[in-house]
C-alpha cells in the first residue's frame, strides 16, 4: 500500500528545466569567459554549490566559490520568483493525492527559497508537508539519504513510498534504495529517456496519466 510520495521539483512539479540548460554557460559568458561545449551535461547532476565550485576551479575564475554561487543565484532568482510555471497536471495530481490521503514531501537540489517561492506563487506549496534539499541533507541524489530522510519524516517505508523523478541517476538511486519509483518525462530534461522509462517501476509522459496508474497500485 502506498502511504507517501516524494516529489522531485524541477522537471516534475515545476516546468523549470529550461533555465538550467545553459545556466553555467550563461554565467560564464556574462563575465567574459568562453564555456566549453557540453558544459550543461557536466553540471546536470550537481547541486548549485558543486556546480559553482566546478566553474570556479575549472575555469580559474579567481573568485571565491561563494561569489560564483551568488552570481548564479542572482540569474535564476527572478525566474523562480516571477516566471516559472507548474508542469502541466502537477497541481491537479497533488490535489488528487491529497484527496486519497497520501502524505507528500519533496526532494530537490535547488535552493529552498527559490522553489518555495515558485510553489507558493503557483498554489502548490500547501500540499507539501516538508521540502528536503540536498544542501541541507549534505548529499546529492547519488546518495539515497535525501529520500530516506523524507520517508522517515512521513513515517513511511521505502516500499510504500512513491518517488517521482525525471533524472535517470536520481531514479536509479531511489530504485536501488527500495522506493517505488515513477519516471517522469520532461522535454528539456534527461537525455536518456529510454533509461528513465525502463528504470522506473512506472513511467508517465504527462502527470495527468498517473491517477489512473495509482488506482491499480494503491
Amino acid at each position: 500500500m502506498i502511504k507517501g510520495i516524494i516529489f522531485d521539483i524541477d522537471g516534475v512539479l515545476l516546468d523549470s528545466l529550461g533555465i538550467w540548460d545553459d545556466l553555467g554557460a550563461r554565467y560564464l559568458m556574462n563575465i567574459g569567459v568562453e564555456p566549453e561545449e557540453g558544459l550543461n551535461r557536466i553540471l546536470f547532476s550537481m547541486s548549485m554549490e558543486q556546480g559553482a565550485a566546478y566553474l570556479n576551479e575549472h575555469y580559474h575564475l579567481q573568485k571565491t566559490d561563494t561569489e560564483v554561487l551568488t552570481g548564479i543565484s542572482d540569474m535564476i532568482e527572478a525566474f523562480y520568483f516571477g516566471e516559472v510555471l507548474p508542469k502541466p497536471g502537477a497541481k491537479e495530481l497533488m490535489e488528487f493525492m491529497k484527496a486519497e490521503g497520501i502524505r507528500m514531501t519533496a526532494a530537490t537540489s535547488s535552493p529552498r527559497l527559490h522553489v518555495e517561492k515558485a510553489l507558493e506563487r503557483n498554489g502548490m506549496l500547501c500540499f507539501l508537508e516538508r521540502i528536503f534539499t540536498n544542501t541541507e541533507v549534505g548529499a546529492s541524489k547519488h546518495s539515497p539519504e535525501i529520500y530516506y530522510q523524507a520517508a522517515a519524516y512521513m513515517g513511511t517505508k521505502p516500499d510504500e513510498t512513491l518517488v517521482f523523478e525525471d533524472s535517470l541517476y536520481a531514479l536509479k538511486t531511489a530504485e536501488e534504495a527500495g522506493f517505488v519509483t515513477v519516471g517522469v518525462y520532461d522535454v528539456k530534461g534527461e537525455s536518456d529517456r529510454e533509461g528513465v522509462k525502463n528504470t522506473g517501476k512506472y513511467y508517465v509522459t504527462e502527470l495527468n496519466e498517473f491517477p489512473a496508474v495509482f488506482e491499480t497500485i494503491k
